[in-house]
């Protein structure tokens, strides 16, 4: 039995399914979760010493590359200082600052802790200041996006436009979701007929500009463009959730690419650099809503940690660099060409997508525009490409849901390998027929 086997064996007693966030077990992909040992630039090792290129990058935060020295030396520094204080400090200051000068929609910012306690901060916040607030009750989300485990966004469309919600996790009572109205994602006219039939009680609409929770999965421009200004005619907050694309598509993120200002963002991942540290913020006039200022309460002990935020404000530091982004977008879209001219040659249906250093693999003919045509990909045969690609050591995220990320260690080398990896693993799907037509998720 390998290390990774007994470890997954023990961890199964006492953590359940073994693991403390659910795609780390590997149930939608089959076989043992990798327990990962030690990390150093686009490389970790498992427990067994198998060295793994890796396009998880924590899913999402390891931008510069694993183990960055300007990155390690600022949080020993910080340790040595003191690890938490629970009251203010200078670099909580400077992170809001540079949040603000690299996402200027936004005037003020609140530091957190998650991605999750951000969002549902931004959802109470709306609802307490939109309209004047005057107490709006509807959220508007899109079948798809995901906006982290908070109760009132835990919820998949009903069965046609405009329906509202039904929990898609236990323990989440009907009557918390009845106020989230779920629609498609990039159709601008579903969201319009909702406005016309809730505008006076909606409080916001809440997306990812960039999908990544249901693979990688583009806002239309239009679409956008549409929300923004259905938003505004209504006094409804538009929420950009960019805890994924932030500082990971461009360096101001999803907005600064599609040049839509939204009232709130939310943002997570990079900016900790590998740490727990989220935000959202938005217009001065939004934010004065939130205590001590206004009677919207949030409030976290670990918020704006010293370490973790010395962490993030290198990792920001880095990605500044002049042509960072270039050269990662460049390198992500080398790694996408490669995957689809080596599933050409085996006469694979395969298709890829990218935008800065995020990207999205799908066995189907086209990419995908929507949740529905995602899951209509084939997931058994991405299940054997997976395993394909793990064998020869590389490490991609274990489902057919979720994006993947380039980081700037990504070098040519690291890039050739996983393309000639890929080649090996597409020949194999071709003569073993891979799971061909079984498209059920």
């Amino acid at each position: 039995m390998s290390r990774n086997e007994q470890f997954f064996e023990r961890a199964q007693r006492s953590i359940p399914g073994g693991v403390n966030s659910p795609v780390r077990a590997f149930r939608s992909v089959g076989g043992t979760p990798r327990f990962i040992a030690r990390a150093q630039g686009p490389h970790f090792w498992d427990a067994d010493g198998k060295r793994y290129i890796d396009y998880i990058g924590s899913w999402g935060p390891m931008i510069v590359g694993h183990t960055h020295p300007d990155v390690v030396a600022a949080m020993q520094a910080a340790i040595a200082n003191g690890i938490s204080f629970g009251a203010p400090t200078e670099a909580e200051v400077e992170m809001a600052e540079t949040l603000l000068a690299l996402a200027p929609s936004m005037q003020q910012v609140r530091l957190v802790s998650s991605g999750t306690e951000a969002a549902m901060s931004a959802i109470r916040l709306a609802r307490g200041a939109a309209g004047d607030g005057k107490g709006r009750r509807r959220i508007v989300k899109f079948e798809g996006c995901y906006h982290g485990h908070a109760d009132s966004l835990l919820v998949k469309a009903g069965s046609g436009a405009l329906t509202f919600g039904h929990p898609s996790s236990a323990g989440v009572p009907a009557e918390i979701t009845q106020h989230t109205i779920v629609l498609d994602y990039n159709d601008a006219q579903q969201l319009e007929d909702a406005f016309k039939r809730h505008g006076d009680d909606i409080a916001g609409v809440i997306v990812e500009p960039v999908a990544g929770n249901m693979n990688l999965v583009r806002a239309a421009p239009e679409f956008l463009r549409s929300m923004r200004a259905l938003c505004t005619r209504h006094g409804a907050l538009l929420i950009f959730d960019e805890v994924m694309s932030g500082f990971r598509v461009a360096l101001g993120g999803a907005q600064a690419l599609y040049g839509i200002d939204p009232d709130l963002t939310v943002l997570g991942k990079v900016i900790g650099g590998g740490m727990p540290v989220a935000a959202f913020g938005g217009k001065r006039a939004v934010m004065k809503h939130l205590a001590p200022l206004g009677p919207v309460y949030q409030a976290g002990t670990l918020s704006g940690n010293p370490v973790a935020v010395a962490c993030g404000l290198a990792t920001l530091r880095l990605i500044q660099q002049p042509g960072f982004y270039e050269r990662l977008g460049a390198q992500t879209a080398k790694l996408v060409q490669g995957l689809a001219d080596a599933a050409r040659a085996a006469g694979v249906p395969f298709c890829a997508d990218a935008v800065g250093g995020m990207f999205g693999l799908y066995f189907a003919a086209t990419v995908p525009t929507c949740y529905a045509q995602v899951m209509a990909t084939d997931k058994a045969r991405f299940n054997a490409f997976f395993h394909a690609m793990l064998d020869r050591g590389v490490y991609l995220a274990p489902s057919a849901f979720e994006a993947g990320f380039v980081s700037a260690a990504h070098d040519d080398a690291v890039i050739d390998a996983t393309v000639a990896a890929a080649y090996a693993a597409f020949r194999g799907l071709r003569n073993s027929g891979g799971g061909a037509g079984t498209n059920q998720p």
